[in-house]
């Protein structure tokens, strides 16, 4: 353990300096403090990338990086016709991701469905309050009446907190009552506080624990009947078992069961947390299972831009599911105002930007309200959507619109909301919220239409130069650079006017000119947070035998690092420049996790990063005391496994300093060779099975440190 703290701190000063390494060809030595400049600090390599360089930068810019063969298979079918049929993501096969994405059904259900089958809180404490029916019986009635259980519990707590609260209050205007309480002396708060203790006791008596031969029981039964028998518990019973089961039962639990039943157990403890989970889950599983790899790059690229926040409210990650999955991904290779358009017409859009709630000053819902003595009319105007549609969706912050048209744009889409958002309702225009009148935005006059007046300021929005300019400058630092060349963007602004704002016609601009084949862009960008964890679970399959079936640890790493999916709290959404994600602490973040990943330390993870053959030792060898063994030298190792994981390699620089980590691990037998057969030959007797540890050890230190590396945490 301490050779592998030792390490960490070694390597941390060849990882801190990420921000300030040339690319592969330079031989300079790694910064001895680290810094992080907004800017990477590198020597210009003129001209333009070539053969595998070429690959590589495309792989690494328009799919969430390579995996082993991506560079053989891209290079096989031609680079044009991989990129074009990227851009056609319905031509591709996801056979294996469709697979995946079955263990996750609850996202394919309807909005509606879903708030429904896994009740919100307040679908809880509308049950609860006998406003909806729920089922008289089965799962989904266990899990209703486990919910409102927990809820009358919560309710009940603070409840007693408020009459205690009133009670010290009360009895402290009470000067007779602070009297007799000091005449008592502080046993009598002892008193009363051990008597409320015995009557919440009472009133929640203690159960008995689960015995082990009922937990076996329970375990032993066929999947079908031990979900049976959970269904009917209540509450109480429910947690009381979950804390009696060991971890190794928890998951004996759930054996055999198909996803449907896995969804059902989770949601008997808490339905709201298995949305939340999912969405997250399905949404890493398309990252790295996906060979429409560019579609979910810019499902990414376009969630962030038209950002909406997972705890937004009580219903968000409910209607966040469809916004992904109807809204966002099946226009984002499409044109740019239909996703527009679409987003405003999205509940989750219109409850992050609060224009559900928006009213117009004259509308005949502020009249309604007024002559029943309710807020003034003006303060139901909500500018929120109005602003956020103008500064970041569409013709940007410099766009030539004043806070006039701000809030003009907001009487506009006054009438924009949901229908009954807690029960998942859809879209909806109400005339009685919207402001009569003609507008004018941006010098354009919008006559009374009603809804058609909002779909007039989405086209002229749309339609706009300044629109065509904001978007392609966010899409060339995106994939190209954090200060993109102005030639570029203007490019692929003309071609965003004479498409009408198509897409992938923008993309393919990118892809064909020579301001994206610059030979000193190749590993210019530093990856985000998600784009490290997913390249770096996307690098490894092929080693280590499967992916984890399990991803909530990888969404917790994500939490971690600073970028938690649909996490971004602000309309802005996450920042793609380097100067957000260059720091000591989060660099020492990435370290941590390239290691932990490497040596299993997520589970569901076989190690197997070492290669069978009959020169490697393993555990089973019979060694004579005469007989010489090959090892595999470290420097072997390192080159094994940096073809496997780095396509394109590292520096000569990035190597050396990773092989020096390794001057500590004394494998037994084994020497340092440098020779060109990278191959220690020992001729003395050795412990097989210590030999084979020492050597996993050292090969899940290799990987770690390589995924670590600063080539690799550039793409």
């Amino acid at each position: 353990m301490q050779q592998w703290k030792a390490s960490l701190a070694s390597i941390l000063c060849l990882t801190l300096c990420v921000p300030t390494l040339p690319a592969q060809s330079s031989p300079s030595a790694p910064a001895a403090r680290p810094q992080a400049p907004a800017k990477p600090r590198r020597p210009y390599r003129s001209g333009q990338l070539q053969g595998d360089e070429r690959i590589l930068h495309a792989l690494n810019r328009f799919t969430f990086g390579p995996r082993p063969g991506d560079l053989e298979a891209v290079k096989a079918e031609g680079l044009d016709r991989w990129f074009e049929r990227q851009l056609h993501p319905a031509t591709l096969d996801n056979s294996l991701l469709a697979l995946k994405l079955a263990e996750f059904p609850a996202m394919q259900w309807s909005t509606e469905d879903l708030i429904y089958r896994l009740p919100s809180d307040a679908m809880i404490r509308q049950a609860a309050d006998g406003k909806i029916a729920y089922p008289e019986s089965g799962a989904l009635h266990a899990v209703y009446v486990n919910q409102i259980d927990r809820y009358a519990l919560r309710k009940a707590a603070k409840d007693e907190e408020k009459r205690q609260q009133a009670s010290a209050a009360g009895n402290s205007l009470n000067r007779g009552a602070l009297a007799a309480t000091a005449a008592a002396g502080p046993q009598s708060g002892e008193t009363q506080s051990g008597q409320m203790n015995e009557i919440a006791a009472a009133q929640k008596p203690e159960l008995a624990s689960f015995s082990q031969a009922q937990i076996e029981q329970l375990l032993l039964a066929p999947p079908a009947r031990r979900l049976a028998q959970l269904a009917t518990m209540r509450e109480e019973e429910f947690d009381r078992l979950r804390k009696a089961l060991k971890p190794a039962e928890r998951t004996a639990l759930a054996t055999g069961l198909n996803p449907e039943q896995r969804e059902v157990l989770a949601a008997l403890e808490n339905p709201k947390n298995l949305v939340n989970n999912e969405i997250c889950e399905q949404r890493l599983t398309r990252d790295i299972y996906s060979n429409a790899q560019l579609q979910e790059v810019m499902t990414d690229f376009w969630l962030n831009h038209f950002n909406v926040f997972l705890h937004k409210n009580d219903e968000t990650p409910y209607y966040l599911v469809s916004y992904e999955r109807d809204v966002v991904r099946p226009r984002a290779l499409g044109k740019f105002e239909d996703l527009l358009e679409a987003t405003a017409h999205s509940p989750a859009m219109m409850l992050y930007l609060d224009n559900a709630s928006s009213i117009g000053p004259q509308s005949i819902a502020a009249a309604r309200a007024a002559r029943n003595g309710r807020n003034k009319a003006q303060e139901g105007l909500n500018e929120n959507y109005a602003r956020e549609l103008m500064e970041l969706h569409t013709v940007g912050v410099n766009g030539g619109y004043t806070q006039k048209d701000v809030t003009q744009v907001a009487r506009v889409f006054t009438g924009w909301g949901v229908e009954r958002p807690a029960r998942g309702g859809p879209f909806r225009y109400d005339p009685n919220r919207h402001q009569p009148g003609v507008k004018l935005v941006m010098g354009k006059k919008i006559k009374e239409s009603g809804e058609r007046e909002g779909e007039q300021v989405l086209h002229m929005l749309a339609s706009s130069p300044s629109t065509a300019k904001f978007v392609s400058r966010k899409l060339a630092i995106r994939f190209v650079s954090d200060d993109p060349p102005q030639s570029l963007v203007d490019r692929m602004a003309r071609t965003y006017m004479s498409s009408g704002g198509d897409i992938s016609e923008l993309l393919r601009t990118l892809f064909h000119s020579p301001e994206f084949w610059a030979a000193d862009n190749y590993r210019a960008k530093v990856k985000t947070p998600i784009e490290f964890v997913v390249s770096s679970l996307r690098a490894t399959p092929a080693q280590i035998g499967v992916q984890p079936d399990d991803l909530k640890p990888f969404v917790n790493v994500l939490q971690g690092m600073g970028m938690p999916l649909y996490g971004a709290v602000p309309p802005t959404g996450y920042n793609w420049e380097a100067s957000s994600w260059v720091n000591a602490g989060a660099l020492v973040n990435r370290m941590n996790f390239a290691l932990m990943l490497a040596s299993n330390k997520f589970g569901g993870l076989p190690t197997a990063w070492a290669e069978p053959s009959a020169t490697r030792v393993s555990s089973d060898t019979q060694v004579e005391s005469a007989a010489p063994i090959e090892i595999p030298s470290p420097e072997a190792e390192e080159h094994r496994l940096e073809s496997l994981l780095i396509a394109g390699g590292v520096s000569e620089t990035t190597r050396a300093a990773v092989l020096e980590q390794l001057q500590s691990l004394n494998v037994p037998g084994a020497e340092a060779a440098n020779d060109t057969s990278h191959v220690a030959v020992v001729a003395k007797p050795v412990d097989p099975p210590r030999a084979a540890k020492d050597l996993e050890r050292q090969d899940e230190m290799l990987a770690g440190l390589l995924l670590g590396s600063p080539e690799f945490q550039r793409r």
